[in-house]
């Protein structure tokens, strides 16, 4: 594959203005802001910011919420949100050297610099904040349950911290894989409301490619990791970035209570990196209990901001609206077709017609591996083009490569006076056309085993006359078309014509 292709696949990302809205009304954040303003009166602190247990009684309130231990959670977690932001600014009364009595105010909050720019600022103000507040939240859900360690404590027992099997390095990059491979499947996915299943997207992250069927230690170890991978979307869920459909609780329990692993029991159809099977194919219903994960809209812009600062290339619709057509069309034979379509809408808007025709045919030519998709993708982006390209298309009929594409798209326009082309010509286009469908496409797929039905069936003496076809490629997709073809007469003809063409070839 050559490098220019994109390492990911592209998304079309939601305008920046409606992402700030998601952003504001993501339910953390939201609270976050809210007790911000809420700071006004200046608020008395703890030392590092903490509220206060009166303070906190009196923020819970003013979030709506009950003053019992989650209403105060909720906002004790909204409130740290807003100090990490710069949403609120704490300005420190006492030392840290200084002791306190307990319960005494260590200094004072109120609304900080940033809080101003989500009402005032700009939708690329608020994405910012809202970025650093997710970064934030991304690090308590990669952070050790400590569950167990507080139950240690509360037991009087001896403080273990080797019972914390916890590296922050490798949870911070197995979440960080578990975010990409989320970003590739919705990326990939047709319907933009498609969520995953969690045991899939788990059995992603460990089940080996070259693994044909999971061993009893990897699913117990999928299973373990989905049950970690719940409780960290639960943590990131309430920040905008992911919509999450969590594990059953009555699952969890009723297998806890039996010991066995949290997957679904039966051989599966979910697939795992190297399309390792998961999970036989389930009711709907019963795939859901086990836990369904998408990235919101927000949640993609989010992904790909951190794969591009950590340099990866994760292309958006719209990166090559100011590039060249040699970029554009180099490309979009990597781009799903609904997507390279907008990416050619918003290429051509930023050009008149007649000029960015002319460029796109200049760049269609070539006779390396990679030219045949160019005009595949060059024709498709002119196809998008009105009557006003045609003198383009006309300066380029007697080119070899470019005249039969021209013919076929001044005939759809209803172009009068469009010369016939030859045989010869029509012949190079056959094999130029295939060559570009044989290196974007699943070579096993049936709409290029009819396309090249229908090609043999339209000429007498198909095959003698295309292997004497001067294109880089004839040979190649001769020997496609000797592979694909359900006939197997017409096969032996194409592998027959394939041998002679590289035999022309060679000598």
């Amino acid at each position: 594959m050559s490098d220019e292709r994109p390492t990911l696949p592209p998304v079309r990302l939601h305008p920046e203005a409606e992402l700030a809205r998601d952003a504001l009304s993501a339910p953390l954040f939201a609270r976050a802001a809210k007790l911000a303003r809420w700071a006004e009166r200046e608020v008395p602190v703890g030392v590092g910011g903490d509220l206060l247990d009166e303070q906190l009684a009196e923020a819970a309130a003013h979030l709506g919420l009950a003053v019992d231990e989650d209403g105060t959670g909720y906002a004790a977690e909204a409130w740290q949100l807003a100090v990490d932001t710069g949403l609120v600014e704490i300005e420190e009364q006492a030392g840290e050297d200084e002791d306190l009595p307990d319960g005494a105010p260590a200094g004072t909050a109120a609304p900080g610099e940033e809080l101003r720019l989500l009402t005032g600022g700009s939708p690329q103000d608020v994405l910012a904040i809202w970025l650093g507040g997710m970064e934030t939240v991304l690090a308590d859900a990669a952070a050790p349950d400590l569950s167990d360690i507080v139950e240690q404590i509360a037991e009087g027992g001896e403080l273990d911290l080797d019972s914390i099997d916890w590296n922050p390095e490798d949870e911070a990059e197995l979440l960080d894989g578990i975010l990409g491979n989320l970003y590739m499947l919705c990326a990939l996915a047709e319907d933009p409301e498609q969520s995953v299943p969690l045991p899939a997207l788990a059995a992603s992250m460990i089940v080996p490619a070259d693994m044909d069927e999971p061993t009893d230690d990897i699913l117990e170890e999928v299973s373990e990791a989905m049950m970690r991978l719940d409780d960290q979307f639960r943590v990131l869920e309430p920040i905008g970035l992911v919509a999450y459909q969590p594990v059953d609780q009555a699952l969890i329990e009723e297998l806890d209570e039996e010991g066995e692993t949290v997957l679904p029991q039966e051989p599966s159809t979910g697939s795992g990196s190297g399309g390792t099977p998961i999970a036989e194919p389930l009711e709907e219903e019963d795939v859901s209990r086990y836990g369904m994960v998408r990235l919101t809209p927000l949640g993609m812009y989010a992904v790909r901001a951190r794969m591009l600062d950590a340099g990866v290339e994760a292309p958006a619709v719209g990166d090559l609206a100011d590039k060249g057509a040699d970029v554009l069309l180099a490309a979009l034979p990597g781009y799903p077709e609904n997507l390279a379509q907008a990416e050619s809408e918003q290429w051509l808007a930023a050009r008149d017609a007649l000029s960015a025709a002319r460029d796109l045919l200049s760049a269609a030519r070539g006779d390396d591996e990679r030219a045949p998709q160019r005009r595949l993708a060059c024709q498709q982006t002119l196809s998008l083009v009105g009557a006003e390209a045609e003198p383009a298309l006309r300066e380029v009929l007697d080119d070899r490569q470019l005249g039969g594409l021209a013919r076929v798209w001044l005939a759809e326009h209803g172009a009068p006076g469009i010369p016939e082309p030859s045989q010869d010509m029509i012949f190079w286009l056959t094999v130029d056309t295939l060559a570009a469908q044989l290196g974007t496409a699943d070579e096993d797929t049936a709409e290029l085993r009819d396309l090249i039905e229908g090609l043999v069936g339209q000429h007498a003496g198909f095959f003698d006359a295309v292997w004497r076809v001067d294109h880089p490629a004839t040979a190649d997709v001769l020997e496609a078309m000797g592979r694909l073809h359900p006939d197997k007469k017409a096969a032996k003809e194409a592998r027959k014509a394939a041998f002679k063409a590289r035999s022309k070839k060679d000598g």
